[in-house]
């Protein structure tokens, strides 16, 4: 079954760190440009950490900046998410999603619709509380 899987979410204090790990079963995200997304209840999904599949560029917006880092291990065919520093308003699902690997981390972390995106994780949940 070609799928993504998130892992890794939890309850965590304000000033806390947690690192997600989003797996791929049945194909290999070596190729692919992935980002990784949040939504907050109430609030629309946001791309928060995205990088390209073939150019490397990676993207963060200003609100994680400097404390959200992607990376990959193409060895374990996992993408991560290293989240420090994380603040209350961090809370909601993340999703990681993988798309062609020619488009750059800007236009992954746009397509918070998911269309035109070859694979979406059903999310893990980021608790951010004290």
């Amino acid at each position: 079954q070609l799928r993504v899987v998130e892992s890794g979410g939890g309850l965590v204090q304000p000033g806390g760190s947690l690192r997600l790990s989003c797996a791929a079963s049945g194909f290999s995200l070596n190729s692919y440009s992935i980002g990784w997304f949040r939504q907050a209840p109430g609030k629309e999904r946001e791309g928060v950490s995205c990088i390209g599949g073939s150019d490397g560029s990676t993207l963060y917006p200003d609100s994680v900046k400097g404390r959200f880092t992607i990376s990959r291990d193409n060895a374990k065919n996992t993408v991560y998410l290293q989240m420090n520093s994380l603040k209350p308003e961090d809370t909601g699902n993340y999703y990681c999603a993988a798309g062609p690997g020619q488009l750059p981390a800007q236009t992954i972390c746009s397509m918070t619709h998911g269309y035109g995106l070859d694979y979406w994780g059903k999310g893990t949940l980021v608790t951010v509380s004290s």
